[in-house]
């Protein structure tokens, strides 16, 4: 029986991704890949998951590409490959629940990016991520080249891309790229307790600010506040506004059921 490269688990309303290579540090497969777009997708169509977590098997969180595999492909071949990573960095992008890339030991590569198209990252102390590209002649792919400069600016996201050199979780965390460090064995604990805690909140209001942050890069001033006249207008009628509003006044904690 082959080993499923993707493993998947329910717990309070979040569903748990761990990337299941961990022979080869996770590194991606074709399976890896698709099983990860369509699970993401997939959450659409299951109204009780209302948050996700991707995390790594093993010593790792994701090595990447698959180094080993690398130069026997043909352009075409690549081309598609790539094109199968776009449109996982799609669906995450066009999730409408918060998704948490828990990260420990190295994400490196893709395996970055990957972290860096969720919209949480929280990593263990020990964690190192490297845009390893330059070592094997390649460019930036899965949107490294979209997220690394507008987190860090372009002269250290250059410096990154260039150097191939590791930066310390620690580092990225105080320039704010990553939202929560905790030591390793806290890890995965900490990142279920913020996932359940998202999972219990206004789900439709965090996709929409999803939305309206992914926007705010290529829109002009007037065009977000427009977008969020017209949100917060659509907001106004939703079971969890009216929710927040009855716990306000009768002093209690909400109870968001996401609709």
């Amino acid at each position: 029986m082959l080993k499923e490269h993707l493993l998947k688990e329910v717990i309070d309303n979040v569903m748990i991704l761990t990337l299941n290579r961990p022979e080869s540090l996770n590194a991606f497969s074709p399976d890896m890949i698709a099983s990860l777009t369509k699970a993401i997708k997939d959450v659409k169509q299951t109204p009780h998951i209302r948050a996700v977590i991707i995390k790594g098997a093993g010593r790792s969180f994701t090595a990447g590409g698959d180094v080993k595999s690398m130069g026997q492909a043909s352009a075409g071949q690549l081309y598609d490959h790539v094109g199968r990573m776009n449109e996982c960095i799609l669906a995450l992008d066009a999730s409408e629940v918060p998704v948490i890339a828990a990260v420990h030991g190295f994400a490196a590569g893709a395996g970055f990016n990957l972290a860096l198209a969720c919209d949480l990252i929280v990593a263990s102390d020990d964690s190192q991520f490297a845009m390893s590209f330059s070592q094997v002649g390649l460019i930036s792919d899965g949107g490294g080249s979209y997220f690394l400069p507008k987190l860090v600016g372009p002269h250290l996201a250059k410096q990154l891309f260039f150097s191939a050199e590791p930066i310390s979780g620690e580092r990225l965390y105080q320039l704010g790229v990553i939202n929560y460090l905790y030591p390793l064995n806290q890890l995965e604990e900490e990142s279920l307790k913020l996932a359940v805690k998202l999972a219990n909140g206004p789900t439709k209001a965090y996709g929409m600010m999803k939305k309206l942050v992914s926007h705010s890069f290529t829109a002009t001033l007037d065009e977000i506040l427009e977008q969020e006249r017209i949100t917060q207008t659509l907001m106004a009628s939703t079971e969890d506004h009216l929710e927040g509003v009855a716990a306000f006044k009768e002093k209690r904690k909400p109870e968001f059921t996401g609709n």
